[in-house]
């Protein structure tokens, strides 16, 4: 369904300016499916309703400082110096009362590929790009050739396809026509590859773990203990 797969990028790339770990920063489009995603896409990056976060119509705020809109805007020319295809561009964005706030419209490239840094690099902002794939295997090989390795998602009407990649993928939450992987409190959160720091994840039975130290105690008591040495493993 291409266009709950349009909804879901909208939200999890657009959604709180794209300044969360969890912002689905890139799109792969699979096959002949590209340009029919990047169409509708554009209508609706194009329509945001970009305001202040007090007003409830708005489905955009600014980003958090001058300094970091400064970093997206680099990112963005840096997408044009490298040759992305910039489909809508947000830099120019200013609102009316709102001149000297951090604001900038959301931004949409098309036909990036995996050497160009705004690819390789999280952006942390309103900025989605596109990576086009031939076939499910390159899109699946383009994801886990990636070192980051926090949260996926694939949206499909094929439950073996669903299965495949849920299985085939090298990342640490999955999500199979949800568009922000993040799992219920009693199941872990947490990236594999450079999306995790050391040896455990958060939440669930993991983050029981990390807050237990583990004692062990061996103990024997008087009463019925034999004389004799044993020499086999205590059970």
């Amino acid at each position: 369904d291409l266009d709950q797969a349009v909804n879901g990028l909208m939200g999890a790339a657009y959604g709180s300016a794209g300044e969360r770990c969890m912002a689905q920063s890139v799109a792969v489009a699979v096959g002949e499916i590209g340009d029919h995603l990047v169409n509708k896409l554009t209508k609706k990056v194009e329509a945001l309703k970009i305001g202040p976060g007090m007003d409830k119509t708005s489905e955009m705020g600014p980003l958090v400082t001058k300094e970091h809109l400064e970093k997206v805007k680099g990112y963005v020319d840096l997408g044009v110096k490298e040759g992305a295809k910039l489909v809508v561009d947000g830099r120019n964005l200013k609102l009316q009362g709102y001149e000297n706030g951090y604001y900038i419209g959301g931004c949409l490239f098309d036909h990036v590929k995996k050497d160009m840094r705004i690819y390789k690099e999280e952006i942390f902002g309103p900025v989605l790009s596109v990576v086009r794939a031939k076939n499910f295997e390159e899109a699946t090989q383009l994801v886990n050739d990636h070192e980051f390795g926090n949260g996926t998602s694939i949206y499909t009407r094929d439950g073996d396809v669903g299965r495949t990649f849920a299985s085939k993928i090298k990342i640490g939450m999955v999500g199979i026509n949800i568009p922000i992987p993040v799992p219920v409190a009693f199941h872990s959160f947490g990236g594999w590859k450079r999306s995790l720091f050391g040896d455990q994840h958060m939440h669930g039975m993991e983050g029981v773990r990390f807050y237990t130290k583990l004692k062990t105690i061996t103990s024997r008591w008087p009463s019925g203990i034999r004389s004799n040495p044993e020499f086999i493993m205590p059970t």
